[in-house]
């Protein structure tokens, strides 16, 4: 996938989503089990869109500039991973844009549960592009509403009511500025669609 310039919001959402999930971590406490080394979300691939994807791959151009090495052990990985998804990948597996509807969805569902992102580094547990990771790795943790309802990490919220862990739901992005975003970006790289992580950054 070809680099492309971030839009200029993008900036403002990381800026708004990194607040709630400040103050989400604040209301959650010691029910929020989340630590530097815990990698429980960091195996089984997840899907990503085209602005997180961007956003992995300006990450990565920076680290080759400070840091050549670990973003050659970035790149190895996501290829290597890219190489083992290619079989069986619910998707076209030469652009990694993933297929859509529920079909898809459901096959996607019970794809490479065991795979690590590449961008963790196993000997750390660190992620190496922490600070352009993708928008679920931001949200993962405290509640955030799906359609099945509040979900959370299965780590965390141990011995907390429903009404308690209600009471730390992360509204991430409340005027759906994402969105915006990347109807921008999909326009300006002529791509659009799903991707996960091996595939952004290989």
């Amino acid at each position: 996938m070809s680099l492309r310039r971030l839009p200029a919001g993008d900036g403002a959402l990381l800026r708004i989503v990194n607040a709630a999930l400040a103050e989400a971590a604040r209301r959650s406490g010691e029910w929020l089990a989340c630590r530097p080394g815990c990698t429980q979300c960091c195996v089984g691939v997840f899907a990503i869109n085209q602005l997180d994807a961007v956003r992995l791959q300006q990450g990565l151009v920076g680290l080759e500039k400070t840091d050549p090495q670990r973003a050659a052990r970035i790149r190895q990985r996501a290829r290597e991973s890219a190489a083992r998804l290619a079989e069986g990948f619910p998707g076209n597996a030469k652009t990694g844009v993933l297929d859509e509807g529920p079909e898809a969805e459901e096959r996607f569902a019970e794809f490479a549960k065991e795979e690590p992102c590449p961008v963790l580094d196993p000997e750390t547990g660190l992620c190496d592009l922490y600070e352009t990771r993708p928008m679920t790795c931001r949200t993962f943790g405290p509640p955030v509403r799906t359609e099945g309802g509040l979900g959370v990490c299965e780590l965390c919220f141990h011995g907390a009511t429903d009404e308690q862990i209600a009471a730390c739901e992360m509204v991430a992005d409340p005027d759906d500025l994402q969105s915006k975003l990347l109807e921008k970006v999909e326009k300006a790289r002529g791509a659009r669609g799903r991707t996960v992580v091996a595939f952004a950054v290989k």
